[in-house]
């Protein structure tokens, strides 16, 4: 089976991706040009704006992305070894989605956990213990589901999505210090001026809030949205390497992760630890679907090859 080329690109999955951030995209620009107007001027302040947009392209820039992997997310290029290892299992991936092998580059992570990555607009990143612990067959199965968020548009989307709204998450990062700051330093003069501070900041923030509440809202629910986002991304990749004929092996990764999960929750009983399960919001919030619900998406394809 082939991936038709129009599937190639991005996927609903990449566009509600960049749309729930656009909100934060739009505040962060909103930061930048004032930033940029305020303390270089007219002229070269719109240079650093235009300049700050056009940095989104250097996701789709290989070297750029490249230095990405290595230096923040601590991605190698495979030894020999390890590509005479990587590059037979690649090919037959590739090959199956009707993809040229060298489109996406492959780099290893030392670890010690069964993981792969789809970064930015290239790279295929897949760690040790994948690389040399388990059979070829579920290598490809991991490696095709990789696969299927770069096809999907996926990787790229959330990078730049990321990447736009990074001055207005420090913005917020650092608003959220300057109050802990003074609520701290209002605590060492009396109980009845960190009452007031908190009352003031309550006000503000309500005021803020109805002011702008077009952007106010979009800001709340955005996390739950990329979330969403990102748990039907991972059933959507998962889709496409059982699509590619990897659904077994896909389901013998998952049934891999279930069964660590349940021996460390047994662990934690026999030490008489209490276990505590994720919450509404905890699972609302969180970016990949439990392994059950994958693995019960992927039983059509399961029977399919039964």
């Amino acid at each position: 089976m082939h991936v038709a080329e129009h599937q190639r690109g991005a996927d609903a999955t990449a566009v509600g991706r960049l749309a729930v951030q656009l909100p934060g995209a739009l505040v962060s620009l909103a930061l930048v040009s004032s930033l940029a107007l305020g303390l270089f001027g007219s002229v070269v302040g719109t240079f650093v704006i235009v300049a700050w947009v056009a940095s989104g392209l250097l996701v789709f820039h290989r070297p750029t992305e490249l230095a990405f992997a290595r230096h923040v997310l601590k991605l190698r290029l495979p030894t020999p070894d390890e590509r005479a290892r990587l590059e037979p299992v690649w090919h037959e991936v590739t090959a199956r989605a009707g993809i040229e092998r060298g489109t996406y580059e492959l780099m290893v992570e030392n670890s010690e956990e069964l993981n792969a990555a789809a970064v930015a607009g290239h790279v295929v990143g897949v760690t040790t213990y994948a690389l040399n612990r388990i059979p070829s067959s579920n290598l490809a199965a991991v490696l095709a589901h990789e696969l299927g968020h770069h096809t999907g548009g996926h990787a790229w989307a959330g990078l730049l999505g990321y990447w736009y709204s990074l001055p207005g998450r420090i913005a917020w990062a650092a608003t959220r210090a300057l109050a802990r700051f003074a609520l701290a330093v209002a605590g060492v003069f009396s109980v009845a001026a960190t009452g007031f501070l908190i009352l003031f900041m309550s006000l503000m923030a309500v005021a803020a809030f109805f002011a702008a509440w077009y952007i106010a809202v979009p800001l709340v629910v955005a996390p739950y949205l990329l979330a969403y986002a990102g748990r039907r991304g991972e059933l959507r990749a998962d889709q496409q390497a059982a699509e590619l004929g990897f659904a077994r092996q896909l389901a013998e990764v998952l049934y891999h992760f279930q069964t660590e999960e349940t021996a460390a929750k047994a662990a934690l009983v026999a030490q008489g630890l209490q276990l505590r399960e994720p919450g509404t919001l905890a699972r609302l919030l969180s970016t990949h679907p439990d392994h059950q619900t994958r693995l019960s998406e992927l039983e059509p394809f399961l029977r399919l090859t039964r």
